[in-house]
């Protein structure tokens, strides 16, 4: 009795090359949610610390779902879930009156916590370092967006932010030269702040701000999932630090 045939071995797929520039600003739907987003962190700024709060914590969650996906690492619910947990008890150090102090302290209580579960987690030690550096800067960038809290002038403030981004995504829309492009935004996006009443420098970082976390949420062929949450989040995430430092540490 004669053996069957062999079947000849098919190689898989080889998925087709990307091509082109690995940045894809947000277009202009993220841009009008961060100003959508901006607009209850406005609100609440001045309604009271609890309904601004609130806002703040919708934020912190999609900075911490965009930056797993941005960084490759989806699903990572525990990643999420930790990152997303130290702001919200940034945000209730905040509300306990602890301040400043309490949003440091909770933030290196979780890159402790981090470090702790990285260093006894079974893998690869490439892996675990990857791993390690996307938790810690996830848990930092979510436990800062707090200071929203403490910040003054924070109306105003994120209305820059709302104003730039969509200034930026207005100009890549046009294809406009990014020479022309980032110090229109910077300088419109500031000054929305200052016709609000806030200083030039919290207008100015604001701004920065808000052109840095767009950046960040543009870089390696990023997905829709990570354009509706870092490219909506992180303009705003990224400028909160910048804001409280403008508003409590620098000369007016």
């Amino acid at each position: 009795m004669n053996p069957p045939p062999a079947v000849p071995a098919v190689a898989p797929p080889v998925p087709a090359a990307r091509t082109g520039s690995p940045v894809i600003g947000p277009g202009l739907p993220s841009a009008l949610l961060t100003a959508a987003l901006a607009a209850p962190l406005a609100v609440g700024a001045v309604a009271g610390q609890l309904p601004q709060a609130l806002a703040v914590a919708a934020l912190q969650t999609l900075t911490a779902a965009g930056w797993f996906r941005l960084n490759g690492m989806w699903p990572a619910r525990q990643g999420i879930a930790l990152a997303a947990l130290t702001g919200f008890a940034a945000d209730a150090a905040v509300l306990a009156g602890a301040g400043a102090a309490g949003v440091l302290g909770v933030l290196g209580g979780a890159l402790l916590l981090v470090l702790v579960l990285q260093t006894f987690r079974p893998s690869d030690p490439a892996e675990r370092f990857y791993a390690l550096t996307v938790l810690g800067s996830g848990a930092a960038l979510a436990g800062l967006c707090s200071v929203l809290l403490l910040g003054t002038h924070v109306p105003a403030a994120v209305a820059a932010v709302a104003v730039t981004v969509l200034l930026a995504a207005l100009a890549a829309a046009l294809r406009l030269p990014g020479a022309v492009a980032v110090p229109v935004a910077l300088l419109l996006g500031a000054g929305t702040a200052v016709l609000a009443g806030a200083p030039v420098a919290v207008g100015a970082l604001a701004a920065v701000g808000a052109l840095v976390g767009r950046r960040v949420a543009s870089y390696d062929f990023p997905s829709r999932f990570v354009h509706l949450t870092a490219g909506v989040a992180l303009p705003l995430a990224v400028a909160a630090p910048l804001v409280w430092t403008a508003s409590r540490l620098l000369p007016h």
